[in-house]
C-alpha cells in the first residue's frame, strides 16, 4: 500500500470516526486553529529546510532528561507500549495484546514480534521492565506509578501488579521503552539521534518495525542553547517547528506570521473551593457556584482559545464528557439563583444573606500568570453581577501556596496536568495532595473507586455517576482544560495531529514542504 492509498484511507476512517461519535451522543471537540487538511504546500522562500531545534548540552534521555524541547524530539525516536490520540484514546503500539486478572490487580501485556531496536537487537521484556522503572524514580513520569507495585519481565511478556484497579492503566503506558546504552539510549522509532557535539541530525530508521514511508529521510536539529536562541531560531526561520505554552508564566514570545496548531492536554483549569469552612461548606452554594462561571469567555477571551471549556473534570475530547452532564452546569443566572434560595439564601437587593450571614467570597490566585490572574477577576466581576460579593487576592507563589496549604480562602484558582486516565484522586480523597479545600465525601470517595477500576462500557456509566455525584457535592467546578500549540513556519507544514505526549504524533503522515 503506497503513501496516497494510506492517507486516502485514513481520511475515511476519520470521517467514519466523526460519524460514530456523532451516534453517541457525546460532543463534539471544539475546534482548533488549524490548517486546512489537505492544503498545496509551497517552498518557504527561502527555500529553508526542515530543520528542529535541541539543547546538545541537555541530553536527550526521553525518560529522566528535562529539557522540553529535547524531550519532544523522543517522539520521533522511541515508541511506548501504547499511545495516546487527541481524544485520549489508546492504541497498542509495542504492546500485541493484554490481559487482566478478575480483580483487575493484575496485568499481563504480551510484547510486539519482529520489533527491534535501532542497532538491530530484539525488543524484550527485559528492556521493558527496566524502561518503566526508570520512569517510576523520574521526575516526569513517577506520578504514573502511585497504584503500580512489581513490575516483571516473562518470555515476551511483562506484568504489572496494582495496589489498586485501574481499568485506565494502558493510557499510564505511552512511557519510551528504552535501550540503555551509557549515553543517548536506543530507541524503536522512526528516527536515530546521529553526528556529534553540535553537528546533529535525525536520521530514518532503516529497522523501523512499522516500515511506514516517512516524509524525511534526514532531519537536520540546530543546536542552541538558551529559550533566546529558541526564538531567534524560529524568528528567522532557522528551525522550521516549535511546540510552547502560549499561556504560560513563562510563555516564550515568538513574532512574525506562522501557522498554529493547537493541542489538547489533561491539564485542568478550576475554580476550587474551601468545604471545610467559610460559606462554602454549605453544598447549595457551591451547586450555585458551578452554575455561576461563564466557562466560554474565560476560554475564548482570556485564555485566546488556547484552552476548551469544559464543565466535567476530563477532557470535552474524551468519549466519557457527555454533553448532557456539561449542559446541566453550563452559566445560567436563573439556576444561580434557584440554587441559593434552595440552600435558604435570599437576595436581599444588596447581596444573598442568610439569616445575619452575608454571601461574602474571597478568590485567592498566583499573580505569577497574567492569564490565570485576569480569568479570576473575570471571575469575581461575574459574581458580583450575580449579587455575590467577591474579592481577589493575588499573592506570590509562595503565598498562594501556603495560603491553599492553611485553608485561607473560600476560593482559589487552580490549575493541574492530571494524568490521562483523569484521576481526581490528589484532588478529592481525605489526605490528598491537592485536597487544600478539606472535601470528604464518602460517596464520591466509592464512586471515584468503582470508576477507576471499570472498563470498557462499565466504565462509561461509572463515569457518568461519579460526574454526577461531583455535581451534587462539588469539591471545584472545572472551567476549561488548556490547549498547547505547535508553531510552524508559514505553509510549510500540513496533516499534523500532535497529541500531549507526542507532537510528531503520526508523523509519516505529515505533509512536508521543501
Amino acid at each position: 500500500m503506497n503513501k496516497r492509498t494510506r492517507r486516502i484511507l485514513a481520511a475515511l476512517g476519520a470521517a467514519l470516526c466523526l460519524v460514530l461519535a456523532g451516534c453517541t451522543g457525546g460532543p463534539e471537540p471544539e475546534a482548533t486553529p488549524t490548517p486546512e487538511p489537505t492544503p498545496t504546500l509551497e517552498p518557504a522562500p527561502d527555500g529553508a529546510e526542515f530543520a528542529l531545534a535541541c539543547y546538545p548540552q541537555a541530553g536527550f534521555h526521553p525518560i529522566t532528561g528535562g529539557n522540553r524541547t529535547n524531550l519532544s524530539l523522543g517522539g520521533l525516536m522511541y515508541e511506548g507500549l501504547f499511545a495516546l490520540d487527541q481524544q485520549f484514546e489508546v492504541s497498542q503500539v509495542l504492546c500485541d495484546s493484554y490481559t487482566t486478572s478478575e480483580d483487575g490487580l493484575t496485568w499481563t501485556f504480551t510484547l510486539r514480534s519482529g520489533v527491534t531496536f535501532s542497532d538491530g537487537s530484539p525488543l524484550t521484556s527485559a528492556e521493558v521492565v527496566s524502561s518503566l522503572e526508570s520512569a517510576r524514580s523520574s521526575t516526569l513520569y513517577s506520578a504514573r506509578f502511585a497504584d503500580i507495585g512489581a513490575i516483571t519481565a516473562g518470555e515476551g511478556t511483562v506484568t504489572i501488579t496494582l495496589s489498586r484497579a485501574n481499568g485506565a492503566l494502558p493510557a499510564l503506558l505511552d512511557i519510551p521503552i528504552v535501550k540503555e546504552t551509557g549515553g543517548t539510549p536506543l530507541g524503536t522509532g522512526p528516527y536515530v539521534l546521529t553526528g556529534s557535539g553540535n553537528d546533529l541530525s535525525l536520521t530514518a530508521n532503516q529497522r523501523w518495525w512499522q516500515g511506514e514511508e516517512l516524509p524525511l529521510d534526514t532531519i537536520p536539529l540546530y543546536a542552541i542553547q538558551e529559550a533566546d536562541d529558541l526564538i531567534h531560531a524560529f524568528d528567522t526561520r532557522q528551525i522550521s517547528l516549535v511546540s510552547t505554552d502560549l499561556t504560560a508564566t513563562n510563555a516564550l514570545g515568538f513574532s512574525g506570521s506562522f501557522d498554529t496548531v493547537d493541542y489538547p492536554t489533561s491539564t485542568m483549569v478550576y475554580v476550587g473551593f474551601n468545604t471545610a469552612s467559610g460559606p462554602c461548606r454549605d453544598a447549595g452554594v457551591r451547586q450555585a457556584l458551578l452554575r455561576a462561571f461563564d466557562r466560554e469567555s474565560v476560554s475564548t477571551a482570556l485564555f485566546s482559545r488556547h484552552a476548551q471549556p469544559a464543565a466535567l473534570p476530563v477532557h470535552p475530547g474524551s468519549s466519557l464528557y457527555h454533553a448532557d452532564q456539561a449542559e446541566a452546569l453550563s452559566y445560567s443566572s436563573q439556576a444561580v439563583t434557584d440554587a441559593l434560595t434552595a440552600a435558604g439564601w435570599t437576595n436581599n437587593g444588596s447581596g444573598w444573606v442568610s439569616g445575619r450571614q452575608a454571601l461574602s467570597l474571597e478568590l485567592v490566585v498566583s499573580a505569577e500568570n497574567a492569564d490565570r490572574v485576569a480569568a479570576a477577576q473575570h471571575l469575581v466581576n461575574g459574581l458580583n453581577d450575580l449579587g455575590i460579593q467577591a474579592t481577589l487576592t493575588k499573592l506570590d507563589w509562595d503565598a498562594y501556596v501556603s495560603a491553599l496549604q492553611k485553608g485561607n480562602f473560600d476560593l482559589y484558582l487552580g490549575e493541574v496536568r492530571l494524568t490521562a486516565d483523569f484521576d481526581l484522586t490528589a484532588l478529592i480523597t481525605a489526605g490528598g495532595s491537592l485536597n487544600y479545600g478539606g472535601y470528604s465525601d464518602a460517596g464520591a470517595a466509592q464512586l471515584l473507586q468503582t470508576y477507576r477500576a471499570a472498563t470498557g462500557q462499565n466504565r462509561d456509566l461509572a463515569a457518568r455517576q461519579f460526574f454526577d455525584r461531583l455535581a451534587e457535592e462539588p469539591p471545584f467546578a472545572v472551567l476549561c482544560f488548556k490547549n498547547w500549540s505547535v508553531l510552524t513556519q508559514w505553509n510549510t507544514v500540513s496533516g499534523m495531529t500532535p497529541t500531549q505526549q507526542n507532537v510528531f504524533f503520526q508523523f509519516s503522515y505529515w505533509e512536508i514542504a521543501q
